[in-house]
């Protein structure tokens, strides 16, 4: 799939770190390094715009060695970009640890995958087909 970008920072454009990714890590564009205390939240620009073809979406995720060694993740995760939308992509971050974290230009700070989605039409009914689990809710097919 090709994806048009437009990359106003002086960092590469993202690129699969491995044979198999399926992520593109995004990497943070500032002037100037950006801490993030403990419980801060934080918009953190990557200097990139994309056009998404229609019927495809492109997730932010968070990219799990920040999660484990630093408490760092994507607030919103999976943040979603809709094929509409032509600004510039920006990731929000939270730090979860005690500590402050810094984020200098060039930094990955997220990663990026496209997912292809199908449009849904309601249909109203006034019952469900039946299923072993039925009504059963969180933690219900678990360990009993």
């Amino acid at each position: 799939m090709d994806i048009k970008i437009k990359n106003t920072s002086n960092n590469d454009l993202p690129k699969y770190e491995t044979k198999f990714s399926s992520g593109l890590d995004l990497k943070a564009f500032t002037s100037d390094n950006i801490t993030l205390k403990s419980n801060d939240i934080g918009l953190i620009k990557t200097g990139l715009f994309i056009e998404i073809p229609e019927g495809f979406e492109a997730q932010i995720r968070p990219r799990s060695g920040l999660a484990l060694k630093h408490g760092i993740t994507v607030l919103n995760s999976p943040g979603t970009i809709d094929s509409d939308y032509r600004g510039e992509i920006g990731v929000i971050l939270v730090n979860l640890s005690k500590n402050d974290f810094v984020i200098k230009n060039g930094d990955r700070v997220a990663q990026i995958v496209f997912s292809k989605f199908e449009k849904i039409n309601w249909f109203n009914v006034n019952d469900l087909s039946h299923t072993n689990r039925g009504s059963g809710g969180f933690g219900s097919t678990g360990n009993k």
